[in-house]
Formats: structure tokens, C-alpha cells, sequence
């Protein structure tokens, strides 16, 4: 890609394997990754991300990687889709949080809500980076006009419903404290996969928005999280969980929700293997003590 210094996602890679992490062995013991997300627990902190459009991947992709979380006893995001694809992922017994657009008409993403409420969601959300296109108009995606919305309009969505309301493409102090203000239950600090050039990554402004908004927010971190450790880094920065997508892809086409599940087994069984070797066996008691920023 022309000009890759300024490519956010290559940024954001290099910004994770700058993060260097020192061992604490003596009194540790063996860890433990169970957490309470809006009150349902889980075995692990590492949720699918909210991907879309899974059918060239796997045949009823979005239902599989559904039954993939559900199989790994992990919170599941879902991306665009219809309805009837949403019921089918609940249908897996899966933990679903669907994350809707930001429509230029609002009363289709007031409909988008009811359809999460109707299917089984376990919560429902909005992804914000998706109002403007990179020639500076209004963003379109597969035809349908988007639009970005004020705090006003965000407090009205998260009003409508009586679900966990998750606000997914936060990636400043700013727009964090302007979501706690809507009323989200939580947000996902993400630039959607370097949706701009020289975006800062997600774990470098995640100390700051995780000091702005405490414990008032869960907070999930979104973008290159390709491993266990990966996902402990963003844990001692401030996450409280990661959402996992590109890693799943392909074991996903291979083997569909086995694969899934296996992937995001693999990664907690690495989480936890760090956690012990740190002596932060509980995912409350990891913090930013245990990083040191590569310098040499």
C-alpha cells in the first residue's frame, strides 16, 4: 500500500509488539478468566468482533461463528444484517450484541433495535465511525446512506430500549465522556480497521479514556487483536475485554464454528498462561504495571 507509515492498522500492529511485559513468578498460582459482562458471566474477555457478511466465509457464516462463541462460552458481536440472520445467531444459544449502523433515517435504526430486542439480543449498539466517507461526503454502505449523530440523537437510541447499549468506534477521550453522557453501557474503542490514515491505535488512548470514564462503561478494545497476548496488553491498559475478528476468519472457512471456538480458546488459553506468569491471576488485578514500551 502506498505510503504504509501512515497505513493505521500497520501502526497499530507495531504499537502492540512495542509493548514489552515483565515476569512475576514468585506467589502466583493458576489464573482465572472468568468475567461479568452487563451482568452474564463468561469463560473469557474475548468476544468476536462485530463482523458481517460471513457467507462467503462459511455457509450461514454469521450463525457459525454465533455457535462458535457460544461453544467457547464467549460474548459474540454481530455486525450488518437481516433479521432473519440475527434470530438464527441467537438461536445458538449464543450471547449476542448487534451492532447497527448510523442510518441517515433514524427510524430505521430505532427498527434495527426492535429487530435485536425481538431476535434475543443480549445488547445492542451503534458503530459511529461509519457517518463520513474518505472523500469528505457522507459515508454509503452497500447502498444505504449514513449520517452522524449528535449526542442527542445517541441519548434517544439508548433510551428506546431497555438493552445494554454498546457504541463501537470511540477512539478519543472526547467522544468517550460524550457516550457516558448518552447513557451507553459500553463502548468499543476502535478506528474500524485504519477507516482513517494515521489513526492513533486503540491502546494508546486507551489509558486516558479508561482514566476519563473508570468503571462507569465496560470497555472493549477493537483492531489487531491477533493473540492471548495481544489481549492481555490491551486488559493492563485499561480493556475490560477485546473483540477478536480477522483471526477467526480463516479458521472459520475451515472449519466453521469449531474453528471458531478453537481460535478463541487458543487465544484464552495464552491469556491465562500470561496472566500467571505475571501473578495477575484474576482479570481485576492486571494493570499497566507489568508494561514497559520498547525503546532500544
Amino acid at each position: 500500500m502506498e505510503n504504509d507509515r501512515l497505513n493505521s492498522d500497520l501502526i497499530t500492529r507495531e504499537y502492540f509488539d512495542s509493548l514489552l511485559i515483565s515476569m512475576r513468578l514468585i506467589d502466583s498460582e493458576k489464573a482465572d478468566t472468568g468475567i461479568k459482562i452487563f451482568g452474564k458471566k463468561f469463560l473469557m474477555p474475548i468476544t468476536t468482533a462485530a463482523l458481517s457478511h460471513l457467507n462467503n466465509t462459511a455457509e450461514d457464516g454469521m450463525a457459525e461463528m454465533a455457535k462458535g462463541a457460544a461453544m467457547a462460552g464467549a460474548l459474540c458481536f454481530s455486525g450488518m444484517g437481516e433479521a432473519e440472520e440475527l434470530k438464527r445467531m441467537c438461536d445458538t444459544g449464543a450471547s449476542v450484541i448487534k451492532i447497527v449502523k448510523p442510518h441517515e433515517n433514524n427510524e430505521k435504526v430505532f427498527a434495527k433495535i426492535l429487530e435485536a430486542e425481538e431476535a434475543g439480543c443480549f445488547g445492542v449498539g451503534m458503530d459511529i465511525d461509519h457517518a463520513f466517507s474518505g472523500d469528505g461526503e457522507y459515508d454509503n454502505v452497500m447502498g444505504l446512506p449514513m449520517r452522524p449523530k449528535s449526542l442527542k440523537e445517541l441519548i434517544s437510541f439508548t433510551e428506546s430500549t431497555n438493552l445494554p447499549f454498546v457504541i463501537k468506534g470511540v477512539l478519543s477521550v472526547r467522544d468517550a465522556k460524550k457516550c457516558l453522557e448518552a447513557g451507553a453501557a459500553g463502548i468499543v474503542v476502535s478506528h474500524h480497521h485504519g477507516i482513517m490514515r494515521s489513526a492513533v491505535p486503540p491502546l494508546m488512548v486507551l489509558p486516558e479514556i479508561k482514566k476519563a470514564v473508570g468503571s462507569r462503561m465496560t470497555i472493549f478494545v477493537d483492531c489487531g487483536i491477533e493473540s492471548g497476548m495481544d489481549a492481555y496488553k490491551a486488559l493492563a491498559l485499561g480493556a475490560d475485554a477485546v473483540c477478536v475478528g480477522r483471526a477467526i476468519m480463516a479458521p472459520l472457512k475451515e472449519k466453521g464454528a469449531e474453528g471458531v471456538c478453537e481460535t478463541l480458546k487458543s487465544m484464552n488459553a495464552e491469556l491465562k498462561a500470561v496472566m500467571e506468569r505475571t501473578a495477575c491471576v484474576k482479570l481485576n488485578k492486571i494493570d499497566d504495571s507489568v508494561i514497559y514500551h520498547r525503546n532500544f
